[in-house]
């Protein structure tokens, strides 16, 4: 029988890259800063979980089952109760979350945008003709390839210590990463460019980080609305529903940023669907009022889906 004097653990479900180690021990120290060391809930505990994305490096995520591989193992251990809450890279969730678990809080977001990085040329449209680009982003080369038919991408999966490493290493003329990673890395010295978004738009949710636990798990979802960043959520579920209307796959090339207006009110939201070599690519934006966030999205991915029409996600083109 448990002692009920025994000290409680609030245990906090990670994968275990420097970056996702970062994320999660930021939401530790927001946790322990709004409720003390330890919470109400008891002393803080980092739990280290392997997934099946972070294992299987060599080969592109569409052909080995998606975004989830990042997060299957770990809403395992949440359902099963080995953790308490969870700490994901947000652009990593699958479009819908599995039964029992809810998105509780999301943090405030990094910067949104894609680091280009190379050792020999200043910017991405400067690479030479032939220039090969390191990437496990359908994304990412799916716009490349639409400015820039005539360059090369090539596939580089790992952390980001590893993708700097095949750089390094001349396995290409650049790669590309995002800005939030490095930065909460601290490793800015790394990027040759910031790309703005009107050439290369981010990722849906990129550089933002959510916290999921169990949907049932009051005491915690309370815990966790505590650190909730209001207008990053905001932004995230424009985003999100966007991507639910568009219900591509991790083979399907899209992008997506929401942006407020100074005073928080208004919301302008930017998205494209391509095809993975570059050889068509639709781009929208909407703008209406952000507490609507969630209707905006999906309208503006309604409009994408139609843009593009049939068939157009159910094959996106070569990888």
């Amino acid at each position: 029988m448990t002692n009920p004097d025994d000290p409680k653990t609030l245990r906090i479900g990670t994968r275990g890259s420097p970056l996702a180690l970062a994320q999660a021990n930021e939401t530790r120290a927001l946790i322990e800063a709004a409720h003390g060391d330890p919470t109400p809930l008891g002393t803080t505990e980092i739990v280290e979980i392997k997934t099946t994305g972070d294992i299987v490096l060599d080969r592109p995520l569409a052909d080995i089952g998606g975004k989830g591989l990042f997060s299957k193992e770990i809403d395992t251990a949440l359902l099963d109760r080995r953790i308490d809450l969870a700490v994901h890279s947000m652009k990593d969730l699958e479009t819908w979350m599995p039964d029992g678990i809810v998105i509780a809080a999301v943090l405030e977001r990094e910067d949104t945008r894609d680091a280009f990085i190379s050792e020999k040329y200043a910017a991405l449209f400067d690479l030479p003709e032939g220039a090969v680009v390191g990437t496990a982003s359908v994304r990412r080369q799916a716009q490349i390839l639409h400015r820039r038919p005539d360059l090369k991408c090539v596939v580089f999966r790992g952390n980001v210590q590893t993708r700097l490493g095949k750089l390094a290493d001349g396995q290409a003329d650049a790669t590309i990463l995002a800005c939030a990673g490095l930065n909460r890395l601290g490793r800015t010295e790394v990027v040759t460019q910031a790309i703005d978004p009107g050439e290369m738009l981010p990722a849906v949710a990129q550089g933002a980080v959510a916290i999921t636990c169990r949907a049932d798990d009051t005491k915690v979802r309370d815990m966790l609305a505590s650190i909730d960043h209001a207008p990053t959520h905001l932004r995230v579920t424009a985003e999100r529903a966007m991507l639910e209307a568009l219900d591509g796959s991790c083979r399907t090339p899209i992008g997506g940023l929401a942006e407020l207006s100074d005073d928080g009110t208004e919301m302008t939201l930017t998205g494209l669907v391509a095809k993975t070599d570059g050889s068509i690519l639709h781009r929208a934006v909407r703008t209406g009022p952000s507490a609507g966030a969630y209707d905006l999205g999906r309208g503006l991915g309604e409009e994408l889906k139609s843009m593009a029409g049939p068939g157009f996600l159910d094959d996106p083109g070569p990888s």
